[in-house]
């Protein structure tokens, strides 16, 4: 059970039972969480509007105004203009169509706030895994849309600084005239190129480490 007191989430899914269901599993897990809910992509724009959540988790297929029947398209423009308006959102992602998100490929490869992506014919349990991803920062993708994803020269070397100098985000983000944030963000592509995610027990920048020594990212 996680204690996060001061987590707001906001969950959008027009299946009554799912809708019900994700949200009877978040509120065991973040018990002293406040937990949104909406329906339709105009509810999550205003709600959005009013309060923005540390967490948003939002199913693809959805109608865009009450009554109207549920798109695929409507929830991919809905995650398209909300990774370009709010940065650093938390996302996850909760459908059955998780191959249309190919198509936000190169929003999510710039976006800066975490980004998972959970099948939603997995148990809640794999959903939860990907929550608690989503509020660290991770960005998770499936392998079919890292399949032929470019490895960028800034994530090569925040590696190479971090392992081959020994330099702390800081350091790296003064040498390479960046923000820490981003250079977060840079390990946040990086470690999803290279599957490493958050394991209980296991230090994740040493897991990188021999990932990218493992695929000759550092000699």
């Amino acid at each position: 059970m996680n204690t996060i007191s001061s987590l707001k989430i906001l969950i959008v899914d027009d299946h009554e039972a799912v809708l019900n269901g994700t949200l009877s599993t978040l509120k065991a897990e973040y018990p002293t969480a406040t937990i949104d809910t909406a329906i339709t992509a105009q509810e999550v724009f205003i709600q959005l509007a009013e309060n923005v959540p540390e967490l948003l988790l939002v199913d693809l297929a959805l109608p865009e105004t009450p009554g109207e029947p549920p798109q695929t398209e409507t929830g991919i423009r809905l995650l398209r203009t909300i990774m370009e308006t709010y940065l650093d959102l938390n996302i996850v992602v909760q459908s059955a169509h998780i191959r249309s998100l190919i198509r936000l490929k190169p929003t999510i490869d710039t976006y800066q706030g975490g980004f998972t992506i959970a099948d939603k014919n997995l148990p809640m349990k794999e959903m939860l895994v990907k929550v608690d991803w989503a509020i660290k920062g991770v960005i998770y993708t499936p392998p079919a849309m890292r399949n032929g994803m470019e490895v960028r020269p800034e994530w090569l070397e925040v590696i190479r600084l971090a392992f081959q100098e020994g330099l702390q985000d800081k350091a790296i983000a003064e040498r390479m005239k960046v923000s820490e944030r981003t250079v977060r963000n840079y390990w946040n592509k990086a470690q999803n190129i290279l599957n490493v995610y958050p394991e209980e027990g296991k230090n994740i920048r040493i897991q990188t480490e021999i990932r990218a020594r493992q695929e000759g990212w550092i000699d």
